[in-house]
């Protein structure tokens, strides 16, 4: 399952962490990550909600790369490809099957998004409304509700392990949710110069 209205632009794609030492809640971690993270790269896996009632899951796995603010890139690579890319002025999705390029100014798509809270900056009440998750599966969460109902999801998650972000969960307005874990998080990587750069490939349809 691709990630719910990326072709739309609604969706981007996210991720991150890398907390260390002891916490006073989930919005002390959040507030932390916000501020001492400021790029990184991780891999995720990302499932859909039916996988916990015993449905059939949709699962894919990618790599996500960040540098605050505005920076990103999000890359699915199983069982499809697409791409997804902030340059800090514009942000791109990359659908090979479809040939297809949707570009947005990401200052009208990162507002109250998940990008926002990945690879946005610190002013996170600025869109979201914050408060404790509470304690459950040996995570410390945070929920984080967008205060514009037309940003894509109805209600974040964040789940903070004993050392980094672990999970995030986005539900839409339809109750569905889409479930991410991360792993083999790395702080302050080398970027290749390219990293957050993007150029339509030749003959793609390019939507403004």
């Amino acid at each position: 399952m691709k990630w719910t209205g990326c072709r739309a632009c609604s969706g981007l794609l996210v991720l991150m962490m890398a907390m260390q030492g002891a916490s006073g809640g989930g919005l002390d971690r959040l507030h932390a990550f916000m501020q001492d993270t400021r790029s990184g790269a991780a891999q995720f896996t990302q499932t859909n909600d039916s996988a916990r009632k015993g449905g059939k899951a949709a699962v894919s796995s990618g790599m996500f790369q960040f540098s605050r603010p505005g920076r990103f890139r999000w890359e699915y690579r199983e069982p499809y490809v697409q791409l997804i890319v902030g340059d800090g002025q514009t942000l791109w999705v990359w659908d090979p099957d479809l040939k297809q390029v949707t570009r947005k100014t990401l200052a009208d798509s990162l507002g109250s998004t998940p990008a926002a809270i990945l690879a946005g900056d610190n002013a996170l009440e600025k869109g979201f409304r914050l408060e404790e998750g509470g304690v459950a599966d040996g995570l410390e969460w945070v929920v984080a509700t967008p205060k514009v109902r037309d940003s894509g999801f109805d209600r974040i998650r964040l789940g903070f392990d004993a050392q980094s972000l672990s999970h995030m969960e986005l539900q839409d307005s339809f109750g569905h949710i889409i479930h991410i874990q991360f792993t083999a998080f790395k702080s302050s990587p080398h970027f290749a110069p390219d990293t957050f750069h993007f150029t339509p490939p030749a003959g793609a349809d390019v939507i403004q």
